[in-house]
């Protein structure tokens, strides 16, 4: 896909400030720092559309960035950042939860894993919650560029055994640093815009 105009639209933390067009929501879902902005500005060929930080628990907010009016690219803040205290992070799970079980314009979810690492019981706990809220959803083995280009396709198979063992759920390798999974994420995106 080229995307040729896209942009920041708003923060939200309840429904009243989600936007109204309407378009199909492209949801990003993973731990504190699991690479879930580097993705959006990876995807749409900008260094810094999506803000990114070294510090995990920046994001505080579910960001929508409308992609070319066509659909957006929702990044919700990470899970797992001890930092945050225990009100925020109830705070924060609270109006997560609100979108991803009310929000009607949501047409996939991606699940951001770190393909170096076993999934978490974090990770699990999320995996289960996405697969309870009926979505479709695709999980992406992040950072495969720390790992040597002959290990991904083995490392990403594990995590989806671990996460998801009978299968059903698609699972590809993804990179901020080395393009080349870049099509077939998109390819299997576009199914759903």
């Amino acid at each position: 896909m080229n995307v040729k105009n896209p942009k920041f639209e708003i923060s939200a933390v309840n429904p009243k400030q989600y936007p109204k067009s309407g378009l199909p929501e492209i949801v990003l879902v993973g731990k504190s720092n699991v690479g879930k902005s580097s993705f959006i500005n990876t995807m749409i060929n900008r260094k810094k559309l999506a803000r990114t930080s070294s510090e995990p628990g920046k994001t505080r907010q579910i960001n929508f960035y409308n992609i070319d009016d066509t659909f957006y690219f929702v990044d919700l803040p990470g899970y797992g950042y001890s930092k945050m205290s225990k009100m925020e992070q109830e705070k924060v799970g609270k109006f997560i939860e609100q979108y991803l079980f009310n929000r009607k314009e949501i047409s996939l979810i991606i699940f951001l894993v770190d393909i170096r690492h076993r999934p978490t019981s974090n990770d699990k706990l999320m995996y289960n919650y996405i697969i309870s809220s009926g979505l479709p959803c695709l999980i992406l083995t992040n950072k495969a560029d720390k790992i040597a280009i002959t290990k991904v396709e083995d490392a990403s198979k594990a995590v989806q055994k671990e996460l998801n063992p009978i299968g059903d759920i698609p699972t590809l390798p993804f990179s901020s640093e080395r393009k080349i999974y870049q099509d077939d994420v998109w390819n299997f995106i576009e199914k759903y815009i």
